[in-house]
């Protein structure tokens, strides 16, 4: 596992429940600004991360998944319509 992997990884899990950030928001924080997509790949590949929990910067759903992604939020309290992340007071939204 590379460097950027264990940041992504660390920044993922520690996302609480009820918690939503974006790809871009992960990749921030784990010190690779504009690395979104890769963050999306590293989530991909990797097992035991709260994956549910990271969504696009529009708040759309992991796409061919977003049923479970939706069943996930939703199990949480993240309200979800139309495929998306709904704005909630009290977690981070997607911008």
């Amino acid at each position: 596992m590379n460097d950027f992997q264990s940041r992504v990884r660390a920044v993922v899990a520690g996302l609480r429940p009820g918690e939503v950030a974006t790809y871009g928001e992960v990749a921030e924080e784990a010190g690779y600004a504009g690395a979104a997509r890769a963050v999306g790949r590293v989530l991909a590949t990797s097992d035991g991360l709260p994956w549910w929990r990271v969504v696009t910067t529009t708040g759309r759903l992991v796409p061919g998944h977003e049923r479970e992604h939706a069943r996930r939020l939703l199990a949480e309290g993240i309200s979800v319509a139309a495929g998306r992340v709904r704005p909630r007071g009290g977690n981070r939204q997607p911008r």
